[in-house]
């Protein structure tokens, strides 16, 4: 009999493989960071013994959540100015707020926050665009969750970089320093197509290849983009991807909410991945992308919640379930945008999206990033469907235990990794400091400080 460091042992196991096995009684074998085997209870037991043994009995288990698209230090802005005219909202709250406020110190402690937040609703991993992604990174690090870090880049001077070389250049530095991290990964992130000039697109595209990596954009959030762009340099969105080497490039796209059919069909020809962001797209009245056109176009797509600036939760499980009604109460259908689809979408096809191989399905050799729902409460019974309840019933406080990496992270809803009360005072006082700042602020509409801001939706 074999002994290996971690048994889960007698959950309602999903295994999100290419088939949708589910096991109604079984167990998992953890050895360091990965999974060696799955099989009912007594199989598991017959062939192995653990030093540690996790109960699971009356739970569901299945691959943590992947959050495709977020600003993780943005949940110092939760709430700043909720129910405002878009313009308003950015120019005279947001941009102002970021320009005084964002440092080394509001990201790592805002992200550190994002973090609790994540672990404590089900999210293993996350996919991150901001500043200062170095202290993201480090932050993850400590709370001991999976993420992919892109440092904003722009043609204007952000609190990072005055320029947009140094930009690139903090960008190949996170390259350097992180290559070889079991839990942190780097991507190059333009912001987008309407606040990075063709020579920066170009650049991104060429750093990417140089490390083979991914390079994830805002794209087409909505028509007033759309419009801007093909005002502003004569051609579409599109063209200017392919003309900029974007598109040649492992390409995700973010939001595509303003997208032709034609645009669908090119982007799917170029395998570029998508990430749907429904409920910051309604919160910002950005329209609705069409996510089932993209679906039969066979473009993978992930689930993201975007910032807590326009979204203000990062709970995965909200997000899956306003993805899927929405979709059926736009296109008037009830059968689009099936439960089972979107739970792929947050797990095994967010993880294809993102880039990785080793995660997003519970099959021997996978990493061990894990999480257990305790089944028995009344909002969870009866069960007659996993994907339904999971879609539609099931809520980030409902997940009791988070495995990241090998390791537990939460256990009975506890945090292993993380000082809560210090995250949430230390984000406390420098809410107050943002408060102060908006209250100095109030009124101005200086251009100055909106150029040598980052945008809301970095």
């Amino acid at each position: 009999m074999r002994q290996v460091d971690t048994i889960i042992s007698g959950g309602r196991i999903l295994l999100m493989d290419q088939t949708d096995t589910i096991i109604p009684e079984g167990s998992l074998a953890i050895e360091g960071d990965t999974i060696i085997a799955v099989g009912t209870r007594q199989d598991i037991a017959e062939s192995f013994t653990a030093h540690k043994i996790i109960p699971a009995q009356g739970s569901l288990v299945m691959p943590g959540l992947i959050n495709a698209h977020t600003h993780a230090a943005m949940t110092c802005f939760r709430g700043i100015a909720d129910d405002l005219p878009l313009m308003e909202w950015l120019h005279d709250y947001i941009f102002p707020a970021e320009a005084k406020n964002v440092n080394p110190e509001l990201v790592y402690w805002g992200s550190l926050l994002a973090c609790a937040e994540m672990i404590r609703s089900g999210t293993t991993t996350f996919s991150d665009m901001y500043l200062f992604e170095d202290q993201v990174a480090q932050a993850a690090k400590k709370a001991g969750v999976r993420c992919q870090i892109g440092e904003g880049l722009f043609d204007f001077p952000s609190p990072n970089a005055k320029t947009p070389l140094q930009g690139l250049a903090y960008t190949e530095m996170l390259f350097e320093k992180w290559c070889s991290d079991p839990l942190v990964s780097v991507f190059v992130t333009p912001h987008s197509l309407y606040t990075c000039s063709p020579s920066i697109l170009r650049s991104a595209a060429l750093l990417a290849q140089k490390y083979r990596a991914p390079i994830g954009i805002h794209l087409l959030e909505n028509d007033a983009e759309r419009e801007l762009i093909q005002k502003k340099y004569a051609k579409s969105a599109i063209r200017l991807l392919r003309e900029t080497g974007l598109l040649e490039c492992d390409l995700i796209a973010y939001h595509c909410v303003a997208l032709t059919d034609e645009d669908i069909n090119t982007l799917a020809q170029a395998h570029c991945r998508i990430v749907h962001n429904a409920e910051s797209n309604m919160k910002l009245a950005s329209g609705m992308a069409p996510v089932s056109k993209m679906l039969q176009a066979g473009i993978v797509l992930g689930l993201g919640t975007d910032g807590c600036a326009s979204n203000n939760n990062l709970d995965m499980f909200a997000e899956m379930d306003s993805a899927a009604k929405l979709e059926k109460v736009v296109r008037l259908d009830p059968t689009v945008m099936p439960a089972r689809t979107v739970v792929r979408m947050a797990t095994c096809n967010g993880a294809r999206v993102l880039g990785y191989e080793d995660i997003g399905q519970l099959t021997p050799g996978m990493k061990a990033d894990i999480i257990i729902i305790g089944l028995s409460k009344p909002h969870l019974t009866p069960l007659y469907n996993e994907y339904s309840h999971l879609v539609y019933t099931v809520g980030g406080a409902d997940v009791d235990t988070v495995i990241i990496n090998g390791r537990v992270i939460m256990k009975d809803r506890q945090l292993t990794t993380i000082d809560e009360t210090e995250v949430i005072n230390r984000v406390k006082h420098l809410a107050q400091g943002i408060k102060n700042s908006l209250a100095r602020e109030s009124g101005l509409n200086h251009p100055t400080v909106v150029r040598q801001s980052c945008s809301a939706k970095i």
